[in-house]
């Protein structure tokens, strides 16, 4: 199967390497036989919700925000559409505040935001930088390793779910114990590096989700062979608890 995927604003959301998410969900989708089709998506291009089966979003520092954010939200209403249909969503740092209602950025811009993750975001004084890791509840306690760099303070509504359990790093905020924000087929998170290299359980997630959604059932993907991936996600997760808390 052909995997639709809507690449946001490849152009200006594309720090730390994150466009390396794509090419590690399109590696592992050729090796079961499926394909990514990747349609960038950027300043004033239209968006048709109906159209794809995965959205991506990088990261991207305050002033590529502030250029992605007013058409962003002309997209707003599509993307809960599309959200609401199934279509999978992967948000990272930058991405990931936009994805939500809105963020304050370090000048004290209102940045408004697409409304798709439950949460909101406002600019700290001070940047939480480091190796994190987290533990999955929802996924039977499966650990994601990434590195953060962001003065965000993300703060999800009562009641949301956060992707995971800060068991080393700052987290959404650097107070509470909460990472990232899972709605739905939503994901939303500040861990770069990219993430999913090290993290390989997350991106046949995501891949057997988007298969779902232009499949219209449930999928199953066979094992691969992960080694080398595991073996990163170790060196990431050790730096992670060498590290320690906050």
């Amino acid at each position: 199967m052909n995997i639709r995927v809507a690449h946001l604003y490849p152009d200006l959301l594309n720090i730390y390497a994150d466009r390396g998410n794509i090419a590690v969900l399109a590696a592992r989708a050729a090796a079961r036989g499926h394909s990514l089709d990747v349609t960038a998506v950027s300043i004033g291009d239209g968006l048709d919700p109906r159209a794809y089966d995965l959205y991506y979003l990088g990261g991207g520092q305050d002033r590529e925000q502030q250029v992605v954010a007013p058409d962003l939200a002309r997209h707003a209403a599509a993307l809960r559409s599309a959200h609401a249909d199934g279509a999978v969503f992967l948000a990272v740092c930058g991405g990931y505040q936009l994805l939500g209602r809105g963020y304050r950025d370090s000048q004290g811009n209102e940045l408004p935001g697409a409304g798709v993750l439950p949460l909101e975001t406002v600019a700290g004084e001070r940047r939480l930088i480091g190796d994190v890791l987290l533990r999955c509840g929802w996924a039977h306690d499966l650990t994601l390793a990434g590195f953060e760099n962001h003065a965000g303070r993300t703060i999800l509504d009562a009641g949301a779910e956060p992707l995971g359990s800060v068991i080393s790093g700052f987290g959404n905020d650097g107070e509470s114990d909460a990472e990232g924000c899972r709605f739905g087929r939503a994901y939303g998170t500040y861990l770069h590096g990219p993430l999913l290299p090290r993290n390989p359980w997350f991106a046949d997630r995501l891949l057997a989700e988007s298969l779902e959604h232009l499949s219209g059932h449930v999928v199953e993907l066979e094992p691969l062979d992960d080694t080398l991936e595991r073996a990163a996600h170790e060196v990431a997760a050790a730096r992670a608890r060498q590290r320690g808390g906050r």
